[in-house]
C-alpha cells in the first residue's frame, strides 16, 4: 500500500498563481453550454419580436435553469430540474414581491444575503450544481432592486416559470438519442481514473492522489447509476460490471491491464454497444445465474438521508455566507453603489468547502471580473447596434462561460461578467464608464468583505467531523472484514459492506481534505487518516477476493490472473 507521508496539519498559505492555473476542460463541457443558448435564444428572441426586451431579464432567469443536472442520468435529471425551476420561481418570488413592498435599499440587502444563504445550504446539502447557489442568487438579488408592483408579480413569474418548462424540455431533450449517457461517461471516467491509477502502482511508483482519485470517481459512477431508480436496463448491467471492474483493479492494480480499462471507457464513452466484459462473480459460481449484480437493486431502494440532516454541518457555511453578502451589500450601499446586489453576489460566490478554498475562489473572481469589464467595454457598441445584437452577444456570453468555466473559474467569470453588465441595459442602455466602474469597485468589496467575513466566522466543527469519519470508515471496515472472514456470509451482504466502505472511505478523504483548508482549529489527526485509509484499502482488497472477483495470493500466476480475470 502507499506509503504517503501525513500533510500538514493547517493550511496558511495564499496560492494567488495556483489559484489561475488552468485546468483540462470537461469532457461534455459543449452541453451546458449549448443548453444555455437553446434555453435563453428562443424567449428572448421572441420578446424581441415582440418589442418586449425589457421582460427579458424573468425569461432569462427560468432559462438559466438549463444549466443544471447535466451529470445527472435523465430519470434523476427530471426531477432535479424541475426542483431547482421551482427553486428559481420561488426565490424570485420572494425578491419581486419584497421589492413591490418596500424600496429601502438596506431591507432588500438584508433580504437578499438570507436568501443567499438559504439557497447556498440547499444546493450544498442537495449537492445540486454545478452552477449550484450562484445563478440563484444572482437572478433574486437582482430583482430585488428592480421596481416592481404586486399587480406585475404574478406576469413576471409566469414568464420566468414558462422560460423554466422550456429549460427543463431542453435538459432532457437527449434522453430519446442516448438515454444512458450520464452512466456511461461516469463508467468511462471511473474505468480511467483506474487505468492511471493502475499504472502508477504497476511502475513502483503508487501515488495516494491517484488512489483517491480513483476510489472516488469509483464511488461517483456508483451514485450516478444508483441516481436511476428505476428498473435497470441491460445497458446499466453492462455499465454496472464495467465499475465492478474499476474496483478489481484498486484492489489489485499490479494485475490490472490499463490499456483495457482505457479501452472499454473509450468504447462505453461512445454510442455503441457497451462491452460486455462478463460477470466475474458469476464465473466463480459465487452468484450463480443471476444476471443482476447483488446489492445494486437493495440499494437503490434505500431512501436518501432526510434533508435537516445533512443541513447540520452546512450552518457555518450559511453564517458565513449571511454574513458576508449582508456587509458586502451595506458596503456597497455606503460607497454610493446604485447596484448593490452585485457585491452581495461576489460575495455568495466566495464561499467554498474551506478558507483555503475561499481565498482562491476569491483571487478568480477578481481577475476574472476585472478582465471581464475589459471586455464589456469592447463589445458594448456592437451590443447597442439593436435590441437583437444585445441578445445575441447575450448569447454569446452565455456560452463562452460554460464553455470555459470549466478550465478555471476566473476564465468563465470574463464571460459572465459581461453578461451580468448586459442583461443591465435589457431595459435601455446605461452609461459605459458608470457600469464599469461600479463594477469593479463592487467586485473587490464583494471580495474583501466577504472573505473577511469568512475569516471571522470560523468553522470549529471541521476537527469532529473527522473525528466522526474515522469513526465510520472503523466501523464499516470491521463490518466488511468480519463478512470476508465469515463462511457463511451471502454476497448480497459482501456487496454492501463493500461498497459501504467504499463510500466511507471517499467521504473520509473529502473530509480530511475540507478540514485541512480551515483556519484557527486544532491540530487534525492526519496520521489516523493516512492509517485508516490504508487499513480500509487493504480490506477492500480483501473483500474483492472473498467475493471471487480475485484469487487468493499464491495461487494463480500473475498471466493467468490476467487473461481470465483481470480488466
Amino acid at each position: 500500500m502507499s506509503s504517503a507521508i501525513p500533510t500538514p496539519t493547517r493550511v496558511r498559505r495564499l496560492p494567488v498563481v495556483g489559484a489561475l492555473r488552468l485546468g483540462r476542460p470537461s469532457d461534455v463541457w459543449f452541453k451546458p453550454a449549448l443548453s444555455v443558448v437553446a434555453a435563453v435564444a428562443p424567449p428572448s428572441l421572441l420578446l424581441v419580436a415582440l418589442g418586449r426586451l425589457d421582460l427579458a431579464a424573468y425569461t432569462m432567469a427560468g432559462s438559466l435553469c438549463a444549466l443544471y443536472a447535466h451529470h445527472r442520468p435523465y430519470a434523476a435529471r427530471a426531477k432535479v430540474l424541475a426542483w431547482v425551476v421551482l427553486g428559481m420561481v420561488g426565490g424570485l418570488a420572494v425578491a419581486l414581491v419584497t421589492a413591490s413592498l418596500t424600496r429601502n435599499a438596506v431591507v432588500l440587502v438584508t433580504v437578499g444575503a438570507l436568501l443567499a444563504a438559504v439557497q447556498k445550504a440547499v444546493c450544498d446539502a442537495t449537492r445540486v450544481g454545478p452552477p449550484a447557489h450562484v445563478i440563484l442568487t444572482f437572478v433574486s438579488s437582482a430583482t430585488l432592486f428592480v421596481p416592481q408592483t404586486l399587480g406585475q408579480v404574478p406576469g413576471h413569474l409566469a414568464l420566468a416559470a414558462a422560460a423554466g418548462a422550456w429549460a427543463w424540455l431542453v435538459g432532457m431533450a437527449p434522453a430519446p438519442l442516448r438515454p444512458h449517457g450520464p452512466e456511461r461517461r461516469a463508467t468511462a471516467q471511473a474505468l480511467h481514473t483506474a487505468a492511471a491509477y493502475a499504472e502508477t502502482a504497476r511502475g513502483g511508483e503508487e501515488s495516494a492522489g491517484a488512489r483517491s482519485a480513483a476510489y472516488a470517481a469509483v464511488h461517483a459512477a456508483w451514485q450516478t447509476l444508483l441516481a436511476a431508480r428505476n428498473r435497470p436496463s441491460t445497458t446499466r448491467r453492462a455499465l454496472e460490471r464495467l465499475v465492478v471492474r474499476a474496483e478489481v483493479a484498486l484492489a489489485a492494480p499490479a494485475d490490472t491491464d490499463p490499456a483495457r480499462l482505457r479501452a472499454w471507457a473509450d468504447a462505453v464513452r461512445g454510442s455503441g454497444r457497451v462491452p460486455r466484459t462478463g460477470d466475474p462473480r458469476r464465473d466463480e459460481g459465487s452468484l450463480g445465474e443471476r444476471d443482476e449484480l447483488v446489492g445494486v437493486a437493495a440499494e437503490r431502494a434505500v431512501a436518501p438521508r432526510p434533508l435537516w440532516s445533512r443541513l447540520g454541518p452546512l450552518a457555518p457555511l450559511a453564517v458565513r455566507t449571511a454574513l458576508g453578502c449582508a456587509l458586502a451589500g451595506y458596503v456597497s450601499l455606503a460607497l454610493g453603489a446604485d447596484r448593490p446586489y452585485w457585491a452581495l453576489v461576489t460575495a455568495a460566490s466566495l464561499y467554498q468547502a474551506n478558507l483555503t478554498l475561499t481565498w482562491s475562489r476569491a483571487v478568480q473572481r477578481v481577475v476574472g471580473n476585472l478582465v471581464g469589464v475589459l471586455l464589456f467595454a469592447a463589445v458594448t457598441p456592437v451590443a447597442r447596434l439593436g435590441p437583437l445584437a444585445l441578445v445575441l452577444c447575450i448569447l454569446a456570453c452565455n456560452f463562452g462561460a460554460e464553455a470555459l468555466i470549466g478550465r478555471n473559474y476566473w476564465l468563465g467569470s470574463v464571460c459572465v461578467t459581461p453578461l451580468a453588465l448586459l442583461v443591465t441595459e435589457l431595459p435601455g442602455y446605461q452609461p459605459t464608464g458608470e457600469l464599469v466602474t461600479d463594477r469593479v469597485v463592487d467586485t473587490l468589496v464583494g471580495a474583501l468583505v466577504g472573505f473577511a467575513a469568512a475569516l471571522a466566522v470560523t468553522d470549529r466543527r471541521a476537527g469532529r467531523r473527522v473525528e466522526r469519519a474515522l469513526t465510520a470508515v472503523d466501523r464499516a471496515r470491521e463490518r466488511a472484514a468480519r463478512l470476508a472472514a465469515g463462511p457463511a456470509s451471502t454476497p448480497a451482504a459482501l456487496e454492501a459492506a463493500r461498497r459501504g466502505l467504499a463510500a466511507a472511505v471517499v467521504d473520509l478523504r473529502a473530509t480530511a481534505d475540507a478540514a485541512a483548508g480551515e483556519w484557527w482549529q486544532r491540530a487534525l489527526p492526519q496520521e489516523r487518516v493516512v492509517l485508516a485509509e490504508q487499513a480500509a484499502h487493504r480490506t477492500l482488497a480483501a473483500t474483492v477476493r472473498r467475493q471471487g472477483l480475485l484469487p487468493d495470493p499464491g495461487t494463480t500466476s500473475t498471466q493467468t490472473h490476467t487473461e481470465d480475470t483481470s480488466p
